[in-house]
């Protein structure tokens, strides 16, 4: 398998996650965003969408999206619960992640740590929704260490790529005290380096 992905990218760090985690062998094929790497003639053809993460896998076939790509290589795996109703949750972070948390964080996070913007120059919505999106979290954690079940999902793995480096962008994660102790259970869990 070939992963594209630029390692600044926490959609990126997702697939790479769950790949190592569950023993995948991969080629990483770095791809710089911040120079149009994904823009490219080449990478286009591959994913018309022209954003990483995209995989090859083995037998040719691309894949695109980070949240597909992990459910696709974690089917079967403790990080997919195998109670449906513990899956649908799982699944419901995980649709809320890329609408209502990764557009906040993220974001504030590139245009802070990558494009050189003061936090106080950021657009009051997005630091506003990004710090909503930590309560809610927070909220989330209340009477329990990981987001669905009594182990990391995948619901984990996509929450926690961009929240763990959240500072990046100008939010304390000192001020969500269940957030930043799931962090640190989560990386721990799988393996990532702080």
């Amino acid at each position: 398998m070939k992963i594209y992905g630029d390692s600044i990218s926490g959609n990126c760090l997702k697939v790479k996650w769950v790949a190592d985690s569950l023993g995948f062998s991969y080629d990483w094929i770095e791809t710089d965003i911040m120079v149009g790497g994904s823009r490219t003639a080449q990478f286009l053809a591959m994913n018309p969408a022209g954003q990483v993460p995209a995989v090859i896998l083995d037998d040719g076939r691309p894949l695109a999206q980070s949240n597909a790509i992990i459910l696709y290589l974690a089917e079967g795996s403790a990080l997919i619960p195998a109670d449906d109703y513990d899956r649908a949750r799982m699944l419901e972070w995980m649709f809320w992640e890329q609408y209502s948390h990764e557009p906040y964080v993220a974001v504030a996070r590139f245009q802070v740590r990558y494009q050189g913007k003061p936090v106080a120059d950021l657009e009051p919505r997005i630091v506003e929704r990004g710090q909503a999106a930590l309560q809610r979290l927070e909220d989330g954690l209340a009477d329990r260490a990981f987001l669905v079940g009594d182990s990391p999902s995948l619901a984990d793995v996509a929450l926690v790529a961009y929240t763990r480096v959240a500072g990046e962008g100008g939010f304390e994660l000192d001020d969500y005290p269940r957030v930043k102790a799931w962090v640190g259970r989560v990386e721990q869990a799988l393996n990532i380096a702080a």
